[in-house]
C-alpha cells in the first residue's frame, strides 16, 4: 500500500502480454501489480510478472485457501480479497504474505481486527456508498487504513486518496482490454504515480 497510490487492477487473458504490461507499469513508476484470478491464464501471469525486475506482483480476487496456496506457489508476494472469511483470513496470516482483505460493513473490519488486521480494501467503492460510505466507516475505525477499489476512475482517484484514512486505490483503468500498448500503459502509470495523498493543510482546505 505504500509502494504507490494506484494499486493497477489487472485483468489479463493472454499470458504472453504479461511481461510487456509489467514492465510498462514499472516504467511508469507503478510497481504494486495486482493481477487478479479471473481468467485462465492468471496464475501463468503473475509466474511471468514476477521475472519482471522492480515489479512486486500480487493474486486478486483470492475467495479461498487454494487461490491463496496456488497464488503463493506461483510467485504472488500478496494477496487480495474481494471479501473476508475466518479460513481465508487465518490462512493468510498463517502464511505471513501481506493480505488485504475486502470489506463493506463496520462489521467487516471488526472480524478482521479480531484476527489483528488493520489493512483493508474498500470494495466494492462505489457501489458500496463512495466516499462517504468510507468516511462513516473509518470514523470509529481511525487506526485503519484503506485501499478503496471498485468504481474508482483517474479522474475520481485524488478525491479518494484526499481522505485521512485512504493510503492508496485499486484502479482497473489503467489498462485497456487486447493488445498492450507499452507507450500509453506507461504514460498512464506515469500520470497514475504522481497522485499522492494529500498533506494534512491541503486536507483542511479542501474540506473548508
Amino acid at each position: 500500500m505504500d509502494l504507490a497510490p494506484v494499486i493497477p487492477v489487472l485483468v489479463i487473458r493472454d499470458a504472453a502480454y504479461a511481461r510487456p504490461i509489467a514492465e510498462a507499469r514499472v516504467g511508469g513508476g507503478l510497481r504494486a501489480l495486482e493481477v487478479t484470478l479471473r481468467t485462465p491464464v492468471a496464475i501463468e501471469v503473475i509466474r511471468e510478472m514476477a521475472k519482471v525486475d522492480g515489479a512486486v506482483v500480487g493474486a486478486g480476487t483470492v475467495v479461498n485457501e487454494r487461490d491463496l496456496e496456488t497464488s503463493v506457489k506461483a510467485g504472488a508476494q500478496f494477496v487480495v480479497s474481494p471479501g473476508l472469511t475466518e479460513p481465508l483470513g487465518k490462512a493468510a496470516i498463517a502464511s505471513e504474505i501481506p493480505f488485504l482483505p475486502g470489506i463493506a460493513t463496520a462489521a467487516d473490519i471488526m472480524r478482521g481486527l479480531d484476527m489483528g488486521l488493520s489493512r483493508f480494501k474498500f470494495f466494492p467503492a462505489t457501489a458500496a456508498g463512495g466516499i462517504p460510505a468510507l468516511k462513516a466507516l473509518a470514523a470509529p475505525f481511525h487506526h485503519c487504513r484503506f485501499c478503496p477499489t471498485g468504481g474508482i476512475t483517474q479522474a475520481t482517484a485524488a478525491e479518494w486518496l484526499a481522505l485521512d484514512q485512504v493510503a492508496c486505490v485499486g484502479g482497473s483503468w489503467l489498462v485497456r482490454p487486447g493488445r498492450p500498448d507499452a507507450e500509453v500503459i506507461t504514460a498512464n502509470a506515469r500520470s497514475a504515480a504522481r497522485l499522492r495523498v494529500l498533506e494534512p493543510a491541503t486536507r483542511l482546505q479542501s474540506r473548508a
